[in-house]
């Protein structure tokens, strides 16, 4: 590995940005989340939105804790293939990473709810350390 003149060696990953998300025009067009999962299965912004339409019509947490699940596993596989590496910033700013940061925070949410603490503390972290402005607009 050669080391270009001025690098900052002791600067972390940049950032990471996902790409648009062909969810995002059907969930807008007005399809429901579960028609989307159904057409785009890998979709983190689809299952995201499944959880979150759980978790607002009432179903039960073990419910919204198993779709905000598949969306969290879903993002990692499209991180891993956009250049993440298992750490750093993935910006709430960068609109195509909301889907990962909405099921991350969800599942944060529904672990705690089901008394998974390790799991509410990890994923709580791991969203404050990829974007404090999505731990503070859906966490804190």
């Amino acid at each position: 590995m050669s080391i270009t003149p001025g690098t900052d060696l002791m600067a972390g990953p940049p950032p990471t940005h996902l790409p648009v998300d062909p969810a995002a025009e059907l969930l807008a067009a007005g399809e429901t989340p579960a028609a989307v999962v159904r057409r785009l299965p890998a979709s983190p912004l689809a299952w995201a939105t499944l959880a979150e339409q759980a978790r607002d019509g009432g179903a039960d947490d073990v419910t919204v804790y198993a779709y905000a699940r598949v969306g969290y596993h879903r993002s990692l596989d499209m991180l891993r293939r956009n250049g993440w590496k298992g750490h750093g910033p993935v910006p709430w700013e960068h609109e195509p990473n909301r889907g990962f940061l909405r099921a991350l925070a969800l599942l944060a949410i529904a672990a705690r709810a089901i008394g998974e603490t390790d799991e509410w503390e990890r994923c709580s972290t791991f969203l404050r350390d990829s974007s404090q402005t999505a731990y503070d607009e859906l966490l804190a």
